[in-house]
């Protein structure tokens, strides 16, 4: 029998998410997508750190990218730059069977999908020092300033971005918020383990292809900014 006057065992406490899942409608292309090529190119969460030569069947870069939308970006990245194998995290359904449609239709094979959180990813999946590269682009902004909390970018994401980059290795942020790119050079100027590759921000390194949305916001007069970082050789970061 509980004992009322007992005092309650603390509950733990849940992380701010800077994601909200949202029910998304699923075209039959991208059902067809996650049916048949889900379980080749779809990698399961799971909290022990995967052997991604396995997954991709050799040795070679390796570049995560965070929040890949519907995965036109993406698929062209991994298209111009077959040497690299690619990882994308991404935790809406649609934007996972969307990335795997063109998977199909362009015959890419250095691209691989994980459907999760993430923070979670980082922690758990991906070995310190094991990445050449971390891609973030456009992540949400969260307007509001009671929302700014929620951003993906803050110091201690960072700092376990640092960590999970091998030496050398670079972590590119894009955004079109100007709020949210100032919040970013401030955050990642003040990792130590990371140096800005540029005096502020970054031009608009060749990979990274103009999506529709940023094309018209461009001609619109919307401003763009790119942030490239990098992990130099005398960094060293504490797990």
């Amino acid at each position: 029998m509980t004992d009322p006057t007992a005092t309650p065992a603390p509950q733990p406490r849940r992380s701010i998410r800077s994601f909200v899942v949202r029910a998304g409608r699923m075209g039959p292309g991208q059902t067809r997508a996650l049916a048949e090529f889900g379980p080749r190119f779809v990698l399961p969460y799971a909290a022990a750190p995967v052997d991604f030569g396995s997954s991709f069947g050799r040795a070679a870069p390796r570049v995560l990218e965070i929040g890949f939308g519907m995965g036109d970006a993406s698929a062209a990245i991994a298209q111009a730059l077959p040497g690299t194998d690619f990882i994308g995290v991404e935790v809406h359904t649609p934007g996972v069977g969307a990335l795997l449609k063109q998977i199909g239709e362009r015959g890419l094979t250095n691209l691989r999908l994980i459907q999760h959180d993430a923070v979670d990813v980082l922690q758990l999946m991906i070995a310190p020092g094991s990445l050449s590269g971390v891609h973030v682009f456009f992540p949400d902004p969260w307007h509001k300033k009671k929302h700014n909390k929620r951003r993906l970018i803050q110091p201690g994401f960072v700092h376990l971005l640092a960590d999970r980059l091998a030496t050398g290795g670079y972590l590119h942020c894009a955004t079109d918020w100007q709020p949210y790119a100032e919040q970013m050079l401030a955050v990642l100027s003040a990792e130590p383990a990371l140096r800005n590759s540029a005096e502020g921000y970054a031009p608009r390194p060749g990979y990274r292809p103009l999506t529709k949305f940023e094309n018209r916001g461009l001609k619109l007069g919307h401003g763009v900014w790119d942030l490239v970082f990098v992990k130099p050789a005398s960094s060293s970061v504490d797990p």
